[in-house]
């Protein structure tokens, strides 16, 4: 089994080198956006500092109270768990649908559909107990 989930907030162990050839130092903050082979890596959204675009269309380092401020997205790059260190399980930000959603997302089609009619069979249980 993994050991993280989807959606997990992490940071790096380690620098780690980016696919555009700059460096992503120790620390780095990151969210898991992909589980590969049950955990053997992960891709992971990694994030810089707050920035906004300048006239020139160039990033440039604000304060995250600034007007039209963003997290930079630094890369989505390929991760080990060995690099990474959970700073917050994906269950305690995102509520139950957005769980829910996060596994339909890696169901076949023919268990999705079984999702479907289980949810469609409590909807109608749940409808019985307001008319009752």
């Amino acid at each position: 089994m993994a050991q993280f989930q989807l959606f997990d907030s992490v940071k790096l162990t380690e620098a780690i080198t980016l696919s555009d050839g700059e460096l992503a130092p120790e620390g780095t903050s990151g969210a898991i956006v992909e589980v590969l082979k049950d955990g053997e890596a992960y891709l992971v959204e990694l994030f810089g500092g707050w920035v906004k675009s300048n006239e020139e269309g160039n990033f440039i380092p604000v304060a995250s109270d600034e007007p039209d401020a963003f997290v930079e997205t630094l890369g989505v790059e390929l991760v080990y768990p060995q690099q990474l260190q959970l700073v917050k399980a994906a269950q305690e930000t995102t509520g139950i649908r957005g769980q829910l959603t996060a596994a339909l997302n890696e169901l076949p089609e023919d268990l999705i559909a079984e999702v479907r009619d289980f949810a469609e069979f409590l909807r109608q249980k749940q409808q019985k107990k307001v008319v009752s």
